[in-house]
């Protein structure tokens, strides 16, 4: 389930301080350690780690890396939209930085393929985690908004891609194309387990049911499912048939057992189903 509603102060200030300990582990002890570019200024950091080492035999830094990018983003942030928009990711991005610093690289694992799972996993979790307490972690997204100012007639996202893109493209020249290839991996998990923690995890389906035995239907529903039902008037615009279609949010798990039924009751019914991201109310997610 989603954490949803008003949250206290601090536990803002909690999910971005846990959200970016779980990014910097991934980043360190997952990514920088298998040589996984996955985008992002974290993925110049590690671009910049391994050259340094093979160029002056010093490595620099994650942490410092990451600063040094941000710094002139925050400074043209402020300049151009503010210190309000800045400020959000000002808080993000210091405590990633301060994480990285910190904490010791750990390898968790010595396989590619594991090491994109559990860094895609780690970093999904913290950039959920970052976003629900309403922060951000500056890198690639604020560069993006800051270059969507003067390329107006591209959107951020598609910025982005470009930018992330370009970075996962030099990381396959650096560490080889087999790398590059489990870091998109990685990138995808980073998407799907990140959107999931922010849109809700308790995922149901919604049906509609257009059918001539509704009252037969809908006591069915509510009796053997314990499910509302919802009556909307509707016409039929090829026969002009004025009709009641019925509209339900059930489990996942219940939706084989109403299509049965439903066979049962009426053969012709015409059943729309679709995906519903997070139900609040009696019977999902209580308020």
């Amino acid at each position: 389930m989603a954490f949803t509603g008003k949250k206290p102060w601090y536990m803002e200030y909690l999910f971005i301080l846990a959200g970016t300990g779980l990014m910097a582990m991934g980043i360190s002890s997952c990514f920088d350690s298998a040589g996984l570019v996955t985008g992002g200024f974290s993925g110049i950091a590690i671009l910049v780690k391994a050259g340094s080492g093979a160029l002056y035999g010093w490595e620099v830094p994650l942490w410092m890396t990451n600063m040094v990018l941000n710094i002139p983003m925050f400074l043209l942030a402020i300049k151009l939209k503010g210190m309000t928009f800045a400020k959000k990711a000002l808080i993000g991005d210091g405590s990633l930085t301060l994480w990285l610093a910190v904490l010791p690289a750990w390898e968790l694992a010595h396989d590619l393929l594991l090491s994109a799972v559990y860094g895609g996993v780690l970093m999904g979790v913290g950039i959920g985690l970052v976003f629900l307490g309403g922060g951000t972690t500056g890198g690639t997204d604020l560069l993006s908004a800051l270059i969507q100012k003067y390329l107006k007639h591209y959107s951020i996202a598609q910025i982005m891609q470009f930018v992330d893109g370009t970075i996962v493209l030099i990381g396959a020249f650096v560490f080889g194309v087999e790398r590059a290839l489990y870091a998109i991996i990685a990138v995808f998990l980073v998407t799907k387990v990140s959107d999931g923690l922010i849109e809700g995890l308790k995922f149901s389906k919604s049906v509609y049911i257009i059918t001539d035995k509704p009252d037969s239907i809908s006591a069915m529903i509510m009796s053997d499912l314990d499910r509302g039902v919802t009556g909307i008037s509707a016409k039929g615009m090829y026969s002009g048939q004025e009709k009641l279609m019925l509209y339900c949010v059930l489990a996942k798990k219940q939706l084989v057992y109403l299509k049965e039924k439903i066979d049962e009751i009426d053969p012709q019914a015409f059943v729309i189903v679709g995906d519903v991201r997070e139900v609040h109310g009696e019977g999902f997610i209580e308020r």
